[in-house]
């Protein structure tokens, strides 16, 4: 579904990704992780283009996207970054109806076909009741669960969200997650996701790709990646890895900074 060959994105002088490569099949979550400055943020601009890259391809079910319009790109891919902004007037259901746009011409407005689609998205992630609200007046959870229903009402195959859970306390996380993969699974929706909390990672994800200096350190199963010899490389921790039965991810308990021991 999106394939992502050799990609390098520069900042100035400074190169932020290096040949990084990713394939990710329909209908798969897949999680970026790595810490702070590693890149993730910087890979999911580049494949949405909100930034230029260097050098690379980005491809979506057999398209390369510098090939498309602004408006064919939006039509196939949507990204919600961090942190969302909407004017301070603006109502739930007004900030959905946005995901129609690509879908019209420029002069068209919203039809009764668009406002099914609306209120299907609002049905889909439990934001009817608030379709009136304004979105300044919601919870960080709610407002996340708004982002996402217009989202949805853009149809995309491919969902890209930057770091989905920041901001919010436990309870609001894992609400998010959980109705994250019930749309990859009701919807076939593939979605790819920055997140730092390992566990989620490890418990929401088909497969993880770990990014280290802008290098792809290694992708796959969570089961394979989640090692106490990874997470000490990557992220200078000692954890411990609790496998769990084989149909789930393992849990990491992080125990203490890793501090080599020096000679002598």
């Amino acid at each position: 579904m999106l394939k992502v060959q050799s990609l390098n994105i520069r900042y100035a002088d400074r190169t932020i990704v290096s040949d990084f490569s990713l394939d990710v099949n329909e209908g798969e979550v897949v999680s970026i992780i790595g810490p702070n400055g590693s890149g993730k943020s910087t890979i999911l601009k580049a494949v949405s283009r909100m930034i230029p890259c260097v050098s690379g391809r980005v491809c979506i079910a057999d398209q390369e996207i510098r090939s498309l319009s602004t408006k064919q790109v939006s039509q196939m891919l949507c990204m919600l970054c961090q942190k969302n902004v909407s004017p301070s007037d603006m109502t739930v259901e007004e900030l959905v109806g946005y995901g129609r746009i690509p879908h019209k011409k420029w002069y068209e407005r919203l039809d009764a076909e668009d406002y099914k689609v609306v209120h299907w998205a609002l049905e889909q992630t439990g934001m009817m009741e608030f379709k009136d609200r304004l979105i300044v007046s919601l919870s960080g959870g709610e407002a996340q669960k708004a982002w996402l229903a217009m989202a949805l009402a853009q149809r995309p195959k491919v969902l890209l969200l930057d770091e989905p859970t920041t901001y919010l306390d436990i309870a609001h996380q894992l609400e998010v997650l959980e109705l994250v993969r019930r749309l990859n699974r009701e919807l076939k929706l593939t979605v790819i996701m920055v997140l730092h909390d390992l566990n989620h990672a490890s418990a929401y994800s088909d497969r993880v790709c770990v990014i280290k200096n802008g290098d792809k350190h290694v992708f796959g199963k969570p089961k394979d990646v989640f090692t106490m010899e990874l997470i000490r490389s990557v992220y200078g921790v000692e954890t411990e890895i609790q496998q769990m039965p084989e149909s789930a991810s393992p849990r990491i308990h992080v125990l203490k900074k890793f501090y080599e021991k020096s000679e002598g």
